[in-house]
Parts: C-alpha cells; structure tokens; sequence
C-alpha cells in the first residue's frame, strides 16, 4: 500500500532531488486501435462515445472538435484515447514533479515509423527500439521496418545520446535551461529536436 497518491506525494516534493525524463508519442492509440480490429473504421457513433467518456468537463467534446476541425472519427477516437490514456497523465506527473521544486524532462515522439506500410504512425512502443538502438530484431523492430533508413538510425542515435546524457547527467542535452525550467522537445523528422519551455 503507499503512502500516498504519487502525484500528490511528487507535489509535495518527494521526488524533487531525483530529476525525471518523462514522455508520449504522438500517436499512442493508433497500436491499439489496430489490435482491436478497429484501425480505419471507426465509426462516428464510437467517436462521439469516446469523447463523451474521455474528453475532460462537460464541454470536452466540443473542444475537441473546435481545436480539430477537420478530424473524421478515426482521429478523434485516437486523440482523446491518446490523451486520456498517455499524454495527459505524462503532463500531470511533469506537472506534480515541478511543483514539488523537482525538474523535469519532457519529450514527444512524433515520427512517423514507416513500418508495416507506415499505417501505426507514431505509435506506443516505437520509442523502445529507438532508444535501444534494436532497430532490426524482434517485434518492436517490426514499427522501424524490413531496413532502417538513414531516418530511423539517426533519429535512434539522437534518442539514444539524450537517454545516456540523462542517465549520466541529469540532462537530456538541452543546453542553457536552469534546474527550474520545464524542458520540452519533439523528436520528429527534423535533425535535432527542438527545446521549448512551458509554462
């Protein structure tokens, strides 16, 4: 049993010596949504119950569809699970960290893995091989492709310097930040990332 709720335990600051790296990608439902069969087919019917069980406040579903517009179905179901699921909960443990006075990394992997025809995107899990370099082997791999592109294997040495940085370091290698900052960056098909403060 713990003590106490960890978020509220990390904002009361009983992590704040040990500096986090915390993270998502973006496109973190899209594994599962294929899994269950439902990968390009859902139906506007099940969008809209997702949003009305996911989407925050009375009024979550209308900001969802205000903030994307142009979304179909298939990616409003995939946002609000994302967010609910992954996204949200990575920004509240960051969030909890700096308010107990601890620091805090955070990162978004938004590349797109041209595996199985490109269709998962930047889905749960692709960040593994990525970080471990298992660009060519086991299930994980599957996501990088049959052969990693110069793309994939530069992208995994760039994630596999910060992961080591921080290890050794505390510091994912984003110059010029101070112990209270609130470090974002975006891996994404760009050559370096691109740190970002946030409030």
């Amino acid at each position: 049993m713990l003590p106490a709720t960890p978020w509220q335990a990390m904002a009361a600051g009983s992590s704040r010596e040990v500096d986090l790296l915390a993270g998502h990608t973006r496109d973190e439902q899209r594994l599962f949504t294929a899994l269950t069969g439902l990968l390009g087919q859902v139906t506007p019917d099940q969008a809209a119950t997702a949003l009305q069980v996911f989407a925050p406040g009375p009024d979550g579903a209308r900001r969802y569809r205000d903030a994307y517009p142009d979304a179909g179905p298939d990616q409003l179901y995939e946002l609000v699970h994302s967010d609910w699921l992954f996204r949200m909960p990575t920004l509240h443990l960051a969030q909890a960290q700096v308010a107990g006075g601890g620091r805090v990394h955070l990162y978004e992997l938004a590349w797109s893995a041209p595996g199985l025809g490109g269709a998962l995107g930047a889905c749960h899990g692709l960040d593994v091989p990525l970080v471990f370099g298992n660009l060519t082997n086991g299930q994980p791999a599957m996501l990088i492709g049959e052969r990693p592109t110069s793309e994939a294997t530069a992208l995994s040495a760039r994630m596999r310097t910060a992961w080591t940085t921080f290890a050794t370091r505390s510091d994912p290698g984003r110059s010029g930040r101070t112990a209270s900052s609130h470090l974002s960056f975006q891996a994404a098909n760009s050559p370096e990332p691109t740190p970002t403060d946030l409030p």
